[in-house]
């Protein structure tokens, strides 16, 4: 049986999901983000208790067509933007449609309609994390962050930077540890 899981967004969450379908006595075959394929083939006798564990550390049992496919569309970008080093510029709704065989502009209207924003300004709210990210690790210089993130230059990343936070990259990376979000809150 596949059970199709919010807010997964993170090998630890993996690790996590599965940690509660075993205490609850359900026997996972795979465990990606967002979906989870059990053994059993129906989880009636537990299901209760298992969306009781998973809503207590932030998770949800997804049950509509159109829940799954907004899952869907964050983790791929979720996916995309933080656990991919793609220096290929691969285009977003290509990604997309290929990964959930559907036709961009329905996943598009339907991400709009249900979520309030776009898919875009979600795409560019992670990517913006994970400049966050880097620039509280410092390890990188803002053009290395440019280059691993896909931006055509120093200049569109700041810029767009400024726009989402109201903060310089220069400035946040000297007061940034308090202003990151999980990735569940973007």
């Amino acid at each position: 049986m596949k059970l199709y899981i919010k807010n997964m967004v993170c090998n630890r969450c993996k690790m996590v999901v599965k940690s509660e379908l075993e205490k609850a006595g359900l026997e996972p075959v795979s465990v990606e983000l967002g979906e989870v394929q059990v053994k059993e083939d129906t989880i009636d006798g537990v299901k209760d208790q298992l969306l009781e564990s998973l809503q207590s550390l932030g998770f949800d049992l997804i049950d509509d067509k159109r829940s799954r496919i907004i899952e869907k569309i964050k983790n791929v970008i979720i996916d995309q933007v933080h656990h991919h080093d793609n220096h290929a510029k691969n285009n977003l709704s290509d990604v997309l449609s290929a990964e959930l065989h559907y036709d961009y502009n329905y996943l598009s209207n339907l991400f709009s309609e249900v979520e309030g924003t776009t898919i875009e300004k979600y795409f560019i709210a992670q990517k913006i994390e994970k400049v966050k990210e880097l620039l509280v690790y410092d390890e990188l210089t803002l053009s290395e962050i440019a280059f691993r993130l896909n931006y055509s230059s120093v200049a569109y990343l700041s810029n767009q930077f400024k726009k989402v936070t109201g903060l310089t990259p220069s400035h946040f990376r000297q007061v940034g540890r308090n202003k990151r979000k999980t990735l569940d809150e973007v």
